[in-house]
């Protein structure tokens, strides 16, 4: 006669019930576990990077994506198609979109720029030419990408030069002084110097240029010959500035031209890079020993409940035999 084994499980006296193992909440642990190692990994690796910074040989690049050019133009309004005029400079009006640079041209030479305002507006003095002048405006964005040129407007610059030599077109050996730079939008950082090429052309020696930078700040330098020269500034702070500058000879004649120049906003690029990399990487590698412990105490407790189950099981099985 078989006699009936029993089997009695005694719980920890601290649990109050045995919790059913299909409660036990391994999978959301698992992804957890999964998302914190993608997080480790990938901050581990940023901060184990070493910068060299620009002294090392680094390259460090920033910059735009290429878009489309400038579809719409400016439109000079004030001076109108064959104006005459007796003195120099005139003031140039029109309209324009909005946050494009605008260049002044003269007989396809250039002569000035200045931004467009947020009104759609420009304006802007410029030298003329002895004689006839034709105008027109072409805008260009942040990529230097040209819009289409503006309607021709043609005026006329009606001065006689001493001596009664009567008028004269654009000749460097002629008495007219002019000036001229290819600084047609110059950009800088505060702080950095920045250096824009003036080129007297034609008058007579000796010159006296003045450079008003936009700042309150104005540079007169002397100058013994014409031609081509560096004007140096130190911006302090970012913004849009109309660089103004005038030069007068001997004779007393008067040059004049305005160009735009802009002064970033934007920190030091080694600065903040080195900013970037506060994180220790020693600190986050340190912390991967931990990671693993985690996962092996989790493996284990789920590999042992698995366990217990197929124990229980086993002995229910045996009860029922019985």
């Amino acid at each position: 006669m078989l006699r009936k084994l029993k089997i009695n499980i005694s719980h920890h006296q601290h649990t109050g019930k045995l919790i059913h193992h299909e409660h036990t909440s391994y999978l959301p642990l698992l992804l957890l576990l999964m998302v914190v190692g993608f997080l480790l990994s990938a901050f581990t690796t940023y901060a184990a990077t070493p910068y060299d910074g620009p002294e090392g040989g680094s390259i460090g690049v920033t910059g735009i994506m290429p878009g489309k050019p400038p579809t719409v133009g400016a439109v000079i309004t004030s001076p109108t198609n064959n104006q005459r005029f007796a003195t120099s400079p005139v003031e140039i009006k029109g309209t324009c979109p909005k946050g494009l640079l605008v260049e002044i041209f003269k007989n396809d030479i250039f002569a000035g720029s200045t931004f467009c305002e947020d009104n759609g507006t420009f304006s802007i003095q410029i030298d003329m030419l002895y004689g006839r002048n034709v105008l027109l405006a072409r805008v260009y964005d942040a990529l230097n990408q040209p819009g289409p040129d503006s309607p021709a407007v043609t005026i006329f610059y009606d001065f006689t030069p001493p001596g009664g030599l009567g008028l004269a077109n654009l000749d460097f050996g002629s008495a007219q002084l002019l000036l001229n730079t290819d600084a047609v939008f110059r950009g800088v950082f505060p702080d950095k110097e920045m250096a824009t090429p003036i080129t007297i052309l034609g008058g007579r020696p000796p010159y006296a240029v003045k450079v008003s930078w936009g700042d309150s700040q104005d540079s007169l330098i002397p100058r013994g010959v014409n031609g081509t020269f560096n004007a140096t500034h130190t911006y302090k702070k970012a913004g849009t500035y109309a660089v103004s500058i005038q030069a007068t000879d001997a004779d007393k004649r008067v040059a004049f031209l305005t160009v735009a120049t802009v002064v970033n906003g934007q920190p030091d690029p080694l600065v903040a890079a080195t900013e970037e990399k506060a994180v220790s990487p020693n600190i986050l590698i340190a912390l991967w020993p931990l990671y693993v412990a985690m996962i092996a105490i989790v493996t284990s407790f789920w590999l042992g409940e698995r366990h217990e189950k197929k124990v229980l099981e086993k002995h229910g099985q045996l009860v029922q035999q019985i």
